[in-house]
């Protein structure tokens, strides 16, 4: 089943580039595209989107107030922000309202195709380029027990410090002579030691644990 979007951005270039790159994707359907905060409410309610991609930035309210409009009315779809430039204290209000995904204007194509997909899956995706200030203006909320990261084992504590240095799965797998399945394991065991779902959450959890 394809993974339902709506688009909204309010640059009509932005918005058309956008549409074309999701439909060279055979896993996605683009089922709104919209330049005002209400449209994309409008098409949410409509569509019932599973991901809607929002600008940050736009002159009807901008995506903090869309992110606002669906906690308020409870809609059940996830929401990636996309935006040139962002500040500290919009981050981490985009986080808080519910935002499970961000990335730069500037990045490649495929970073953000990469992001909507896992936003699908229930996880969170940050942009690499903004990971580090995520980390300082975001706590880790109920953070488990210094027990928890004594489990794992060396192997795993490296590929926790490459995850948090930005390499992907398969660079990971470069770095350490291994396939990039077993990076997969690896991480798989991590995420259930620590008790976490993702790898934002697990970048959070590994400096309140100040493993890196």
């Amino acid at each position: 089943m394809s993974i339902r979007v709506v688009l909204v951005d309010d640059h009509p270039i932005v918005l058309q580039g956008l549409q074309h790159l999701f439909a060279r994707q055979s896993d996605f359907d683009v089922v709104a595209c919209c330049a005002t905060v209400q449209d994309g409410l409008s098409a949410a309610r409509s569509e019932r989107p599973d991901v809607v991609v929002l600008d940050l930035r736009m002159p009807s309210g901008g995506g903090l107030s869309l992110l606002d409009a669906f906690n308020g009315e409870h809609l059940p779809v996830r929401s990636v922000v996309l935006t040139a430039a962002i500040s500290d204290e919009e981050m981490a209000q985009a986080l808080q309202k519910g935002a499970t995904g961000l990335v730069l204007k500037e990045s490649a194509p495929d970073q953000l195709i990469e992001c909507v997909r896992r936003v699908h899956a229930g996880e969170r995706w940050v942009d690499p380029g903004v990971m580090s200030r995520v980390l300082q203006v975001v706590p880790a909320a109920d953070a488990p027990g210094g027990d928890r990261a004594a489990a794992l084992t060396g192997r795993e504590r490296e590929v926790v410090k490459m995850i948090a240095a930005g390499l992907r799965n398969r660079e990971i797998g470069e770095r350490l002579s291994i396939s990039e399945n077993t990076v997969k394991v690896h991480l798989h065991n991590i995420y259930e030691k620590l008790g976490v779902e993702g790898r934002m959450e697990l970048l959070l959890l590994a400096q309140e644990l100040k493993m890196v």
